[in-house]
């Protein structure tokens, strides 16, 4: 056997230059598919952890006949006296925070332009509104006791032309039906770099969102952010709901994210194939030239009494050392694409999926197991490519292969 692998090494080294740009070729397919691959993992994962902490939290408690979708002001669409709900629920030794929310549709107007957005009731203190307060950009954030201030988002923001300390006219919707107007101060500006939510997105104080949509002592959700997401189906089946109530995950509320991820996860598998096929290709062409050009040796060995499995094996070795190569050079060269990829992103702006909180910036995100996938499926393609040029090789009559010319 290390004979055989001694005769493959001579073999590449004949022709330096096509067994270096064989092996390149394997390389770049490799990166390729970890720079695919992480790109993929990246936005998925990137839309999955701001639609946890953004949108939807890890669990959420509901009326049970409330529709997220239409945001009922109703009462019997909300939760009744939901701080003593969310205390009771931030008791529990995983949960993070618990922390109830009102949601309401109006519009923000100032001037002759006015924009469609959703209004967040929220406790300013809670850490669940962390995110919020750390993307203050411009202004202060919130305090419980405001009773004329509100955040907006950087995108709103822009299109209104507002600053911090400005006013506008909130028109809101109500529990009985009705629309409120009331003029605001613009507190703060915030970003959470996805242009979706920020760009709709306005925050109340708690006690104000209850105040004008005529909701006192009601909530349209208890919003609860765990330690640990893998913690999710433990918890939700520990809280016991009261009457009424629903407790759903995150799994439930962010359905379209987990089927679109399968969906691209699908395309990819297809992009996959044809990286793999290209590689392939290159990888057979090269050693069925190799079995040309080395005829009248293949026939020397094969009247010395070289059987065809060992010159099958000799071709094989090759076309081992060759993935052996591309795959040491593949994944530097994926790591230093990812790495390059990263440093300012992919921006898109607000090129985002209706229903899905996409950041502005798309990011990379390797991970060990789809490195290790990518590139276990590399090394076999690129073994397998080398089946048929040293079945040739090993099928060659010694007397016809002896005959053919230098």
């Amino acid at each position: 056997m290390l004979q055989i692998l001694r005769m493959a090494f001579r073999d590449l080294g004949r022709n330096r230059r096509r067994s270096f740009f064989s092996a390149l070729a394997v390389a770049i397919g490799l990166a390729l598919l970890m720079l695919l691959s992480s790109v993929i993992q990246g936005e998925m994962g990137s839309a999955l952890e701001s639609a946890i902490q953004l949108q939807s939290g890890h669990i959420q408690i509901q009326a049970a006949s409330y529709d997220e979708n239409k945001s009922s002001l109703k009462w019997e669409d909300l939760v009744e006296n939901p701080d003593r709900v969310a205390s009771q629920i931030a008791a529990l030794d995983q949960v993070k925070a618990a922390t109830p929310r009102l949601f309401s549709s109006g519009f923000l107007s100032t001037g002759d332009e006015s924009s469609g957005v959703r209004i967040y009731g929220i406790d300013p203190q809670s850490a669940a509104n962390d995110p919020y307060r750390d993307g203050i950009i411009s202004g202060s954030f919130l305090t419980a006791d405001d009773r004329e201030g509100l955040l907006i988002g950087q995108p709103a923001a822009l299109k209104l032309h507002l600053q911090a300390g400005d006013k506008v006219s909130l028109s809101v919707n109500t529990s009985n039906g009705d629309v409120l107007e009331q003029t605001f101060i613009i507190r703060g500006i915030y970003t959470t770099n996805t242009y979706g939510f920020d760009g709709s997105t306005v925050f109340l104080p708690l006690a104000k969102a209850q105040a004008i949509t005529q909701t006192e002592n009601h909530a349209s959700t208890i919003f609860i952010l765990l330690k640990d997401t893998s913690l999710t189906a433990s918890v939700a089946n520990s809280i016991k709901a009261p009457a009424g109530l629903q407790v759903k995950t995150w799994e439930e509320m962010n359905s379209l994210i987990t089927e679109f991820e399968t969906t691209a996860n699908s395309y990819i598998g297809f992009f996959y194939l044809i990286i793999l096929a290209i590689t392939v290709s290159v990888i057979i062409n090269t050693l069925i030239m190799s079995v040309y050009e080395r005829t009248r040796e293949i026939g020397i060995l094969a009247a010395i009494g070289m059987r065809g499995a060992r010159i099958m094996g000799l071709f094989l070795s090759e076309s081992v050392m060759l993935a052996i190569g591309g795959v040491l050079m593949g994944l530097v060269l994926g790591l230093f694409s990812v790495y390059l990829f990263n440093i300012r992103g992919f921006y898109i702006g607000n090129m985002g999926l209706n229903g899905m909180l996409i950041s502005d910036t798309i990011r990379a995100r390797l991970t060990v197991d789809k490195t290790i996938s990518v590139t276990i499926m590399t090394f076999v393609a690129t073994i397998l490519s080398g089946l048929y040029p040293a079945w040739m090789a090993s099928r060659m009559e010694p007397v016809e292969a002896l005959r053919a010319e230098k």
